[in-house]
Order: structure tokens, then sequence, then C-alpha cells
């Protein structure tokens, strides 16, 4: 009778143990009592009633990510792509989680390749290409609404690569290979366009500066010019001042004006009309030079010339 008894109680004892639950930290247990919905565990310590209750799905409640592979697409202008996503959700109900679809990764999974296809074939290849961002906000706005019956938030959706055909993939390097060579080419002509305009900015700086070189020597040359002739002309007028001082007669007068005469010839006058006031101090002069010149020379005198009349 003591071991059947002992054995009661070793199965009443695994039965209890069975039936004691730790729920952990960011965990949640779906329970079915008699087949149906009862409740749902969080974290602490929790019993259930043996043969009537069960653990029906223990849900993670932490983000997960889904990682599915590519899925084949066609654009707008027929070129078929591979893109495969990468898909960031989090379990908010447990509940709807374990009754909501069945299977849900897969749902998901099959949820996001059409969704991917609808929004890809409104879409050419370039812009395909050019708009991740607003391809992946696009999908996770439209997956999010989908699954919220599921329990489900998508919290980001990423295109993780997007591989178009050989073909393609050799035309875009051709097209950017020429793009680069443009670029280079544009870069080369700016480059001489510039270097051409500071030779001829540097050009017309150097000529101005010339030019006012030129001008400020001139100007130079020009005050000097001025400042001599008005020493000139103030030596002049001291002189005059000196002899208006001094009262001349009428002979001095005339001697100054034949040197003035004399002066204005400068050995390089052919003719020169001499006023009758002063014909008769000339001849004198002319007189009084070759009496003086006879005896040192021995010659005849010459004649003296007789002034024309004025």
């Amino acid at each position: 009778m003591k071991l059947p008894l002992i054995i009661l109680i070793v199965v009443i004892l695994v039965i209890l143990a069975r039936c004691i639950r730790v729920v952990q930290q960011s965990k949640a247990y779906v329970i079915e009592r008699l087949g149906a919905f009862h409740s749902v565990w969080g974290v602490g310590l929790h019993v259930k009633l043996p043969f009537i209750d069960r653990v029906l799905k223990v849900v993670s409640l932490k983000e997960q990510v889904a990682d599915f592979p590519p899925q084949p697409v066609i654009t707008k202008d027929n070129v078929t792509m591979q893109i495969d996503t990468v898909l960031y959700f989090q379990i908010t109900d447990p509940k709807l989680y374990a009754y909501g679809v069945e299977n849900p990764m897969n749902a998901i999974e099959n949820l996001t390749a059409t969704t991917l296809r609808n929004i890809i074939g409104e879409l050419e290849l370039d812009q395909s290409l050019t708009s991740r961002d607003i391809i992946n906000a696009r999908m996770r706005s439209i997956l999010d609404e989908a699954t919220d019956p599921w329990g489900i938030k998508v919290n980001r959706v990423e295109l993780k690569n997007i591989l178009p055909p050989k073909d393609i993939q050799n035309a875009m390097e051709k097209q950017m290979r020429a793009e680069r060579e443009r670029r280079e080419s544009i870069l080369q002509a700016e480059g001489q366009k510039q270097s051409q305009i500071l030779v001829a900015e540097g050009e017309k700086e150097s000529r101005i500066l010339r030019a006012d070189a030129e001008k400020q020597a001139r100007i130079m040359a020009a005050e000097a010019e001025a400042a001599a002739i008005l020493k000139v002309n103030q030596a002049m007028a001291d002189s005059l001042k000196l002899l208006n001082e001094a009262s001349p007669n009428d002979q001095v007068i005339k001697l100054k004006s034949l040197e003035a005469f004399q002066s204005a010839a400068n050995g390089k006058a052919t003719k020169i009309i001499i006023p009758s006031e002063i014909q008769g101090l000339a001849g004198l002069a002319a007189g009084v030079v070759e009496t003086v010149k006879k005896p040192e020379t021995g010659k005849a005198p010459v004649p003296p010339v007789t002034p024309p009349k004025a």
C-alpha cells in the first residue's frame, strides 16, 4: 500500500509543478481554459488549473527582425529586379497574435512581397533606384495598417538590396562613366575659362597701370616745364624791374634791343628786319667793330651794310 501512495504523491507533485509558471520579462503567455481564450499572463508567478487550463502560445514582446529572401519585382518600364527586404516589427497584442492569423510570419512575408510588387510596379527603374526612402515609408504604412488585426506593429521596413539585371547594370555603369567624363570635360573647360579670364584681367590691369604711369609722367613733365617757364618769366620780370630802377637812357635801351635781336636770330635766321629807330645804333656798332678789327687782321675793312628801311 505504501508504494502506490508514494507514486500518487509524486504524480500530484509533478502536476502541481507543471501548473506553476514564472513568466519572464518581455514575454507573455496566452492561456486557454477548456479550449477557449481565458487570459494573458504577464511577468510574475502564475498557477493554472491542471487538465483545464493550458498555455496556447508563448509570445515575445521584444522588437523582432525578419529578413526575407529576394523577391522578383517588375517596374513600370518592364524591368525585372530582385529586391530583398528587412522588416522590424513588435507584437503588441498577444491575443490577436495567437488568434488573428495562422502562421503570422509566413503571412507577413507574403504581405510584404505583394506590397513591394504593387509599389515598384508604379515606378520606373530610375525612380525605384533613387526613391528608397519613399518606398520604405509607403511599405511601412501599408504593412502596419494590414497587420493591426494580427496584434503586430511594423516599426520599420528597409530595402536591403536592389539587384537589376546584368545588362541593365552594364548600361548603368556605362552611363555613369559617361557622366563622369562629361563632368571632367566641364571642369576642364571651366578651368581654362577661368585661366583665360585671369590672364585677360591681368593684362587689363597692367595696361591701366602703364597708362596711369604715363599720365603721371606727363603731368610731372608739364608741371616741371610750367615751373621752368615761371622761373624764366620771374627772372625776366626781376631784370626788367632792376633795369627800370636803374633809369637807363635811350642808348642802353637800344643796345638791349639789339641784343634781343641777336638772341632771336641765334645763328639760324636768314633775314631780320630791324626797326628804324635802332638802325643808326646798329651802323654805329658795326663801324666800331670794324675799326677795332682792322689793325689786328691787317685786312681791308668791309663796307658797312645799309640796313633796309622799315
